[in-house]
């Protein structure tokens, strides 16, 4: 059809149709799709096309008779088309980035959060949401993700964690963790442990792993509403002022857990006891109960009464009051 309305010039588009024997749906088909790549324009008071670049609409009066377009005149108004309707988009998106971008400072965004003064806590009873919160702070970390963990990934899947530790190491991402040394020895776990100290994550191992603790980037925090029962739900802590101080238990946990890979030291040290021996001790001396030693350390009840005979046993002690006594006088719990 383009070839016969060129060969023509400015002619009728009806008489067109008849010598090509176009049928109705032809005829309007052709019509359209000239019109819409501006290689037709209809003649009248204005000469226009769809594509009229200043317009946006067609000619006043579309009458039979068109006029044909050079393709190179077409296409550059076509390219200018598409460039307005670029530019608009860009601009679109860049009023919703702006929109969003507001509204992620304020819960996930550490910049938002000036000269580490001002602080918020958010608490999260839904497990989905702790999820998303989690995801969410693997996203926006940049620098270091510091977590500690007491107990068995129960309700997150190992293979989630891995890829989620792989997302951001490939970022330059640093991720340390601690995890309780008595997992070294339960098969799924001891994989889990392997598996993630190659990707790179660097990984310490302890007797005693107070609570579930993440820390991003200094500046958000997500640590148990209740460490004596996580199932409760969350705190989301952002802000650096308020950070830091679980960042200094963090740090403390650190530097006394012992660094994956190396023999953990299970023999009887000078003092004749075990790591989870002298630990126990300490949290007897402290005034703790069995029940809460057994959630710090993550093992029994049994568990526990059975170290702290073995300590009593240890110590010719016949009492635990008396055991707590000759450890101290003998530094035992220095």
């Amino acid at each position: 059809m383009y070839q016969e309305l060129r060969a023509r010039g400015a002619g009728s588009y009806e008489k067109a149709v008849v010598d090509l024997e176009l049928d109705v749906d032809e005829r309007e088909r052709c019509r359209s799709e000239l019109l819409d790549l501006g290689l037709i324009v209809p003649t009248g008071e204005k000469h226009a096309s769809r594509l009229d670049a200043e317009g946006d609409a067609p000619g006043d009066a579309e009458t039979d008779t068109v006029a044909v377009i050079d393709p190179e005149i077409a296409l550059l108004r076509l390219l200018q088309r598409e460039q307005q309707r670029l530019q608009e988009h860009l601009a679109e998106a860049d009023r919703s980035y702006s929109a969003l971008e507001s509204l992620a400072g304020r819960f996930l965004r550490p910049g938002t959060l000036t000269k580490g003064t001002e602080v918020e806590v958010e608490v999260l009873t839904d497990y989905r949401r702790i999820q998303q919160v989690l995801e969410d702070m693997s996203h926006v970390v940049r620098h270091e993700e510091a977590m500690m963990h007491p107990g068995t990934l129960q309700r997150e899947f190992p293979e989630r964690v891995l890829e989620r530790d792989r997302r951001q190491l490939d970022k330059g991402v640093r991720i340390r963790a601690i995890f309780n040394q008595r997992f070294v020895s339960v098969p799924e776990q001891a994989e889990y442990f392997r598996r993630k100290a190659e990707q790179g994550a660097e990984i310490r191992m302890s007797p005693v792993v107070p609570m579930n603790m993440v820390i991003a980037d200094h500046h958000f925090a997500l640590i148990p509403l209740d460490p004596s029962n996580p199932t409760l739900g969350a705190i989301l802590a952002r802000g650096a002022a308020l950070v830091r101080s679980y960042l200094a238990l963090y740090e403390y946990c650190w530097h006394t857990a012992t660094p994956y890979g190396e023999v953990l030291n299970s023999e009887q040290g000078g003092d004749g006891l075990t790591e989870q021996q002298r630990a126990a001790l300490r949290m007897l001396a402290s005034g703790m109960k069995d029940e809460k030693i057994a959630r710090s350390m993550g093992v029994s009840l049994r568990t526990v009464s059975r170290m702290l005979s073995e300590v009593m046993a240890e110590l010719g002690a016949s009492s635990r009051f008396e055991a707590g006594v000759r450890a101290a006088r003998l530094g035992w719990l220095d």
